[in-house]
Formats: structure tokens, C-alpha cells, sequence
């Protein structure tokens, strides 16, 4: 990350500069700009920036009145802010299984949840890799559930032609500094086509606001501030060229991996995987890591445990063996080092410790 900061720097500082002397620090022109470019960019109608990615689901939820009583379907293979916000509304998650080769949910295990108190699904966009939005949103169709985009590891995401975002009810993205689509903080975005809903989350973001002191419900404090969003003005204009590099390191990887024990990443047949992750599946996951860690080589292992065995979830009565793709996959996935600056000698020496284990 410090050779992009190197290259933003200049561009960034001087923005920094023309916020200071405007004197308009939260939901100024750089947030109203970032809003109207990231919406087009998605593909839909609005788009409400966010404190960050976690309330951007939050309050999606709360724009949808889902809460107390309602349940919501979603992966336990995700980052655990996804359950998170569908508890903090005071609605159940519902874990369904996921697919082994894409890790995004599985639509017929969805389809086997849905009951009287299914009030929405929520599928992960899981490591930039687009899930199946169009078998689920059939299933949303024909039971009449809100769709709510967990995208928060995909802008710039595709499934077909729809950028991931466009296609729910509403998408949720987290510019967390790691992300595809990162700032230099916390940062979040919620995209939509429903101007109702867009109309309740501009009031729930800002302590459910009418007007100036004017409150009719309970809101948040969740504001993006003017100096990332005109960061993230500025990857945005570059956020293909990197994607693309981050294609191309993928390539690469699976170029070299090719024939070893291992699975690596599959792409959607037709779409496009954002790589915000480059995670393999390994026999030998533990002792890889541990070589990897000797070596002094990043790597993450999402996820150790499944959502749906937390300790925090034992009340709903999961057990292993419930979920039998989930809890494998838990013992198998490693992520490996992907950025859009990594060099190729930098993936052959990924690449030659991993041929060592």
C-alpha cells in the first residue's frame, strides 16, 4: 500500500487542501460526487455513503424493516459483520451451505430455508468472487424476500454484465484499506435503485434526521467524512487498471499452481471475479501456513470456523456436520498474497514455497 499512497499523494494532499480552505469536512461535494460516481459506476439509481461497511448493513436492514422476529438467510462463510448486522437489527440469521467451488452461497440450500419468517436473503459477494444472482433472485422473487448484496469484498464484481451492487434491493461495500476499492480509513457505501430506501438511509445515517434538530426514529452516526471520499474520487478513476492487475496476478498464480495439490480460485462462467482475494483450497492447510509464516510470506486464513459454530451463535442449535460444505472448507482455505502492485517474482516466491509443502 505505501507505493499507491506514493502515487495518490500528490493528487490526494492537494484535494486535503481545497477541503480545508471550503471548511466542509462531513457529507461535502467530495462525498456528493463520490455518491453520484460510485452509483453510475454500480449501475444503480443512488448510491448513500456510509461510516463503514458494517453500517452500511445495519442500516440497509433497518431501511428494509427487518428487525425483531424476522429471519434472514445468509453464508457462515463470510467475515463476521454480515451476521453481525442482521443481530444488531434484532432479526435471526439463517446459515445456509455453500457452493465448494465458488464459496458463495448455494442457492438449493437457500431454497430449503426459506420459511414464514424469511423476510430477506443475503448473499456474500465472498472474496470478489460474484454469488448467483440470478437463481437467487428468483428465489427472492417468487417468495416475495427482500435481496440485500453483501459486496463488500467485490467492487468492480460482475455477474454477466450486472456489476455486483445493481442487482438486490440494495448493495453494501467496505472500503476498509484492504479492500478492492480501499481508503486510508474506515469507509462504507450503500447502493440502491429504491428511492424509498434511499430516502430512509440518508435519514438513518445522520441520527434519523428530518432536518436540522427535527428527529422522527432513532438513527446512527454514520457519516463518510470528505477526506476519504475524495481519496476514494481518485482510485475510483483507476479502480479498472486495477482490477485488471489484480487479474493478472491471479493468472499468474494459476499458471504456477497448476498441477500442484491443490484448487485454485474459479472464475464465474460468465462475469468477473475481483480477486480482493486469491484463496486456494489445501489439503495441508495448517502445515502450508506455518511454511508460509516461516517464511515470512502474508497470508489469511478466511474462515477457521463457520459462522454458524460461533460461540456467539450456539443458541440457534447448529452442529457440525450441519453445514458439511461450510466445515470443510473452513479446514482447507488459505488466501494468498494478491495486491495490484505485486510483482511476478513476487508470485514465483509464493509459488516455490508452496511446491515445498
Amino acid at each position: 500500500m505505501q507505493d499507491e499512497f506514493l502515487s495518490l499523494q500528490q493528487a490526494w494532499f492537494s484535494r486535503i487542501e481545497e477541503i480545508g480552505a471550503g471548511g466542509a469536512f462531513i457529507l461535502g461535494p467530495n462525498v456528493r460526487a463520490f455518491e453520484q460516481e460510485a452509483a453510475a459506476y454500480v449501475g444503480s439509481q443512488y448510491a448513500v455513503a456510509v461510516a463503514n461497511g458494517t453500517d452500511a448493513l445495519v442500516l440497509s436492514l433497518r431501511a428494509m424493516d427487518i428487525g425483531p422476529g424476522d429471519e434472514v438467510i445468509t453464508s457462515p462463510f463470510t467475515f463476521f459483520a454480515t451476521a453481525e448486522a442482521i443481530s444488531i437489527v434484532g432479526a435471526i440469521p439463517v446459515f445456509a451451505d455453500i457452493d465448494e467451488a465458488s464459496f458463495n452461497l448455494d442457492p438449493g440450500s437457500v431454497a430449503s430455508r426459506i420459511g414464514d419468517k424469511t423476510k430477506a436473503i443475503l448473499p456474500v459477494h465472498i472474496f470478489g468472487n460474484p454469488a448467483d444472482m440470478s437463481r437467487l433472485g428468483a428465489l427472492a422473487d417468487t417468495h416475495g424476500l427482500r435481496l440485500l448484496e453483501d459486496a463488500a469484498q467485490a467492487f468492480g464484481a460482475r455477474h454477466g454484465d450486472a456489476v455486483v451492487g445493481s442487482m438486490g434491493d440494495a448493495g453494501c461495500f467496505s472500503f476498509y484499506p484492504t479492500k478492492v476499492l480501499g481508503c486510508y480509513g474506515d469507509g462504507g457505501l450503500i447502493t440502491t435503485s429504491d428511492e424509498v430506501i434511499r430516502d430512509r438511509l440518508l435519514k438513518l445515517r445522520n441520527h434519523g434526521a428530518t432536518a436540522p434538530f427535527t428527529h422522527d426514529e432513532l438513527g446512527y452516526n454514520s457519516r463518510l467524512d470528505e477526506v476519504q471520499a475524495a481519496l476514494l474520487r481518485l482510485k475510483l478513476e483507476k479502480l479498472e487498471q486495477d482490477i485488471a492487475a489484480r487479474l493478472q496476478v491471479a493468472a499468474w498464480y494459476d499458471e504456477r499452481l497448476a498441477g500442484m495439490d491443490l484448487i485454485t480460485p474459479v472464475r464465474p462462467a460468465k462475469g468477473r471475479h475481483a480477486f480482493n482475494l486469491y484463496t486456494i483450497k489445501h489439503p495441508r492447510r495448517d502445515a502450508l501456513r506455518a511454511h508460509l509464516n516461516d517464511h515470512k510470506i502474508g497470508n489469511s486464513q478466511c474462515y477457521p470456523v463457520g459462522l454458524h459454530l460461533q460461540t456467539i451463535y450456539s443458541g440457534l442449535g447448529y452442529q457440525p456436520g450441519d453445514l458439511p460444505v461450510v466445515d470443510r472448507v473452513c479446514g482447507e482455505t488459505l488466501s494468498l498474497p494478491i495486491f495490484p502492485a505485486m510483482r511476478e517474482s513476487q508470485v514465483d516466491q509464493v509459488c516455490d514455497l508452496v511446491a515445498a509443502v
